[in-house]
């Protein structure tokens, strides 16, 4: 199986960004934050969110109707998609993760364990037309050149393959992000960015498209967690790894600040109860890399009937019955 996977590597083994890329994230700090994270004995504890995505990423692949013989996790952790596969969809697969932490602390119900890379995102060390599908769960938000990750990971498919992956979208974290820019502009008369800038799910299938992708889907799932409290929140964060990685980012908040913006979140958005909601806006991407095989949609014009026809009192059998009879016209001339 190994000489399956090696001809997929490059002789290069990593792409540089482009130099026109903004670098908006710290990627050697997020790595430090999810190795950080792999390392906690409880780590299973914040994990809850990611394998409920990963479920639902698993299911998106499980809904097609075929199955595949090589396919890549973009972003693994700790295997939180592959666990949640049925072993007969995807004989081998790769996992490419940039945190050596995560590898190493891998979930022991994953399969295909002995496939673990260690590899950037944005740097895919993958050959084009490797693998029949790409799957990635809440990682590609922390990339610097999306777009350019999206066309990596299109050249990496096989013609007629498959990407289907997760993002956090721009309305994740929203409560906390105005609770902490109020009590900032409050105590010090402005704010720093305090939580990581993300992906606005109009912009997404725009993205894919622009890649190369076609045949798209982009749809999204609000999910609400409730916590005790702001401090809860923000532990849980980081446990997931997810603490900001923003380059422009300020380490220090001072414990009065956040107290104020604890108080704020609570005023504004506490639930009746106490606790205080977390919106995690997820938006679920699919994609598939063009091929002739593909269906296409008809040439503009090319209708034989009318919506319209259904208000002249024509039945449905009557004008399926005219469709039929014009395609059997349209194969007679052919003949």
């Amino acid at each position: 199986m190994l000489s399956k996977i090696r001809p997929a590597f490059r002789a290069s083994g990593r792409r540089a960004l482009a130099t026109a890329v903004p670098t908006v994230f710290d990627r050697r700090v997020k790595r430090i934050q999810r190795d950080r994270a792999a390392r906690a004995p409880n780590v299973k504890d914040f994990e809850r969110l990611r394998n409920e995505v990963a479920w639902q990423v698993a299911d998106r692949v499980q809904d097609i109707d075929r199955s595949f013989a090589l396919g890549m996790d973009l972003g693994c952790g700790r295997g939180h998609v592959a666990k949640q596969l049925d072993g007969e969809l995807i004989d081998t697969l790769v996992q490419l993760e940039l945190s050596g932490g995560m590898l190493d602390a891998f979930d022991a119900d994953t399969p295909d364990r002995s496939f673990r890379v260690q590899g950037d995102e944005e740097a895919i060390p993958f050959r084009n037309d490797c693998f029949d599908i790409v799957v990635s769960n809440l990682s590609m938000h922390w990339v610097n050149d999306l777009p350019g990750c999206l066309t990596q990971i299109k050249n990496s498919l096989v013609p007629d393959g498959v990407f289907i992956g997760s993002i956090f979208g721009g309305d994740t974290l929203y409560e906390l992000r105005c609770s902490l820019q109020l009590a900032e502009i409050e105590r010090k008369g402005g704010f720093a960015p305090r939580i990581s800038p993300f992906a606005d799910v109009r912009d997404c299938g725009s993205l894919l498209q622009r890649a190369g992708f076609t045949l798209l889907t982009v749809d999204v799932d609000d999910i609400t967690v409730n916590y005790p409290s702001p401090f809860e929140l923000v532990k849980d964060l980081r446990g997931m790894g997810e603490s900001n990685a923003s380059v422009k980012r300020h380490g220090h908040l001072s414990p009065d600040t956040f107290a104020a913006a604890a108080a704020t979140y609570q005023e504004m958005y506490g639930n009746d109860d106490g606790t205080i909601p977390a919106t995690f806006q997820v938006i679920y991407l699919l994609g598939w890399k063009p091929d002739d095989s593909q269906v296409k949609a008809a040439p503009r014009g090319s209708a034989t009937h009318s919506l319209a026809d259904l208000s002249t009192g024509m039945s449905l059998d009557e004008i399926q019955s005219q469709i039929d009879a014009a395609k059997a016209e349209v194969e007679k001339n052919k003949q």
